[in-house]
C-alpha cells in the first residue's frame, strides 16, 4: 500500500515551493494534479500545475463521483481524481497531494493512514509579504487571503505536522524528513518536534493566529 502525503497551507505560504523540491529530489513520489474551472495563471500548462476543465465537466465529474475530495474556493472547483491512488499502487510509489483544508478534512475521512502536513509562513506579516511579492492580486484579494489564511490557520489540529516555511532551504530539508520518517515507519527528534501534538508547535501556531486576532481587530 503506498504512503498518501496531504500537504496544505494558506496561500503565500510557499508550499508550491516546497512540493516542487520534494518532487524533484525524490523519484519514489508521484504527485496528484488537481482538478480546476479556474483559469490558468502566468504560465500554468494544462496538466502541470493543474488540469484546467470547465464548471460544466467538473460538475458531471462530481455526479459520477469521480473525485476523492473537492471544494469551491473563492468561486471556482478544485477535486482530487480517484485514479491517483490506483496509480501509486500499481507504480509501487508513494502519492503527493497538494489539498486545501477543505479537501484535507474530506481526505482525511476516506484515507485515515494519510500523513498530513501543514505548511505556515512564520508570521503574518511575512505572509502579506510575499502575497503582495507575487504581483498576481490586487490588494483587496490580498486582504481576502489573509483573513482566509487565519481561518485556515485555526484548523491546524486536523495534521499530523506543522512546519513552519521560515528559511525555503531548511523548510525542504524538514519535509522531505517527514516524508522518510513515515515512509520507513520510523522517527528521529526532528520529525518528533514537527508533530502538530508537541506542546511547542501548539504554542507557536497559537501565537501566529493571536497576530491575526490582533490585526483584524
Amino acid at each position: 500500500m503506498s504512503c498518501v502525503f496531504i500537504i496544505s497551507a494558506p496561500s503565500g505560504s510557499g508550499k508550491s515551493t516546497l512540493v516542487n523540491r520534494l518532487m524533484a529530489s525524490d523519484k519514489n513520489l508521484i504527485f496528484s494534479v488537481s482538478y480546476t474551472t479556474r483559469a490558468p495563471r502566468g504560465h500554468e500548462k494544462d496538466g502541470q500545475a493543474y488540469n484546467f476543465i470547465t464548471r460544466e465537466d467538473f460538475e458531471a465529474r462530481i455526479a459520477k463521483g469521480e473525485f476523492l475530495e473537492h471544494a469551491l474556493v473563492f468561486g471556482n472547483y478544485y477535486g482530487t481524481h480517484r485514479g491517483i491512488l490506483e496509480r501509486g499502487r500499481s507504480e509501487g510509489k508513494d502519492v503527493v497531494l497538494d489539498i486545501d483544508v477543505q479537501g484535507a478534512r474530506q481526505l482525511k475521512e476516506q484515507i485515515p493512514d494519510a500523513v498530513s502536513v501543514f505548511i505556515l509562513a512564520p508570521s503574518r506579516e511575512e505572509l502579506a509579504k510575499r502575497l503582495r511579492a507575487r504581483s498576481e492580486d490586487s490588494e483587496e484579494v490580498i486582504e481576502r487571503r489573509l483573513s482566509g489564511a487565519a481561518r485556515e490557520i485555526q484548523d491546524y489540529r486536523l495534521y499530523d505536522y506543522v512546519l513552519v516555511n521560515d528559511d525555503v532551504d531548511r523548510a525542504s530539508e524538514r519535509l522531505q524528513a517527514i516524508v522518510e520518517a513515515e515512509r520507513k515507519g520510523q522517527d528521529n527528534p526532528g520529525v518528533t518536534a514537527m508533530r502538530r501534538t508537541n506542546p511547542a508547535v501548539t504554542a507557536r501556531v497559537e501565537r501566529l493566529l493571536a497576530s491575526f486576532a490582533v490585526r483584524e481587530d
